[in-house]
């Protein structure tokens, strides 16, 4: 894939040219007060993962609607005191999968909580166990196979709120966990992950880090336009059929966009951007990563995908938490 974004001088000036919607706080605090309405009837199972180094529970906790969210709780075996905590999510279409598949935070001395994502778990990876309970019809109208236009004519309706709240109430999870230092709980994911990570500080607010790998879902209109692959390409071909749907389409996405929501995030942020991603293109994660509200960095990946840097980005995590948390 050969460069097709902005040149890198404009990347790290880019901010996105669609307008936030004046009622955004007021919808997402309504949204999330109807959730924590719900009890959060948070559920432990102890899991025997063959993991002798490993500590494994099995989490259930109220989401969006009350609707249960499953996730791993995964800790070092035998570590004593409070660790810090990362908290991470899923890329587009993938599941919790296996406790196995989660263990470089436990690795690196870190407690994690990894959420499964509801209705998706069956794109690859190893399986996911959360239906979307709350999504009705696919959530009421018309919609393109995948996730990204259910629901899309109003914001009430629309799949990304449901997962935005679960990823939220997640971090709500945190305090009743033992052995976890509520103050210094890390969002993490990469793709769709990225996406939630940057939703959940921005949102639920109270983390200490932030590190959202090649980050979907903000800037989102110039990704539709830009994009050459799915997940954004299912908008522009919903939009191809329903002509008259443009509007009310991208108003719908302007509520769960990163590039707004990004400025209400104070924890400091190492983003990636892989600059031949035609997936995620960089010009999208610049935005969220320039709007952030704290402080961010962009670590480049001039001649990478959609996969960045893969693991030399993991140890640049490592090392980045390693300054931040002390």
């Amino acid at each position: 894939m050969p460069f097709t974004d902005l040149p890198l001088d404009r990347l790290r000036q880019h901010t996105t040219a669609d307008a936030e919607p004046a009622d955004l706080d007021a919808r997402w605090d309504a949204t999330l007060a109807e959730a924590r309405s719900h009890d959060l009837d948070l559920r432990r199972e102890r899991v025997d993962a063959r993991l002798p180094l490993v500590d494994v529970e099995d989490i259930t906790y109220a989401g969006f609607g009350g609707d249960p969210i499953r996730a791993w709780y995964l800790r070092p075996a035998g570590a004593k005191g409070d660790l810090p905590i990362v908290v991470e999510y899923n890329g587009y279409g993938g599941g919790r999968g296996l406790p196995l598949e989660r263990l470089l935070w436990p690795s690196a001395g870190y407690a994690t909580l990894f959420m499964d994502t509801r209705g998706q778990g069956s794109g690859w990876g190893s399986g996911g166990h959360t239906p979307d309970r709350s999504g009705g019809a696919d959530a009421a109208g018309p919609a393109h196979p995948g996730f990204m236009t259910r629901g899309i004519l109003d914001f009430d309706t629309y799949y990304y709120r449901r997962l935005y709240t679960d990823a939220v109430r997640l971090l709500d999870v945190v305090p009743h966990l033992e052995g976890v230092d509520a103050s210094k709980v890390v969002v993490a994911g990469g793709s769709q992950g990225g996406g939630l990570a940057i939703a959940a500080a921005s949102l639920g607010g109270g983390v200490a880090a932030a590190i959202p790998e090649v980050p979907f879902l903000s800037d989102i209109r110039r990704g539709v336009d830009v994009a050459d692959k799915d997940p954004y390409q299912e908008i522009a071909r919903y939009l191809a059929v329903h002509h008259d749907h443009v509007e009310a389409a991208f108003r719908t996405l302007s509520y769960i966009d990163g590039a707004h929501l990004a400025k209400r995030a104070t924890a400091p942020a190492l983003f990636s951007a892989g600059l031949r991603d035609a997936v995620v293109p960089p010009s999208t994660v610049f935005a969220a990563a320039n709007a952030w509200g704290g402080d961010a960095s962009v670590e480049v990946y001039p001649y990478n995908g959609h996969e960045g840097g893969a693991a030399h980005h993991k140890s640049k995590q490592v090392a980045f938490l390693r300054d931040v948390l002390g």
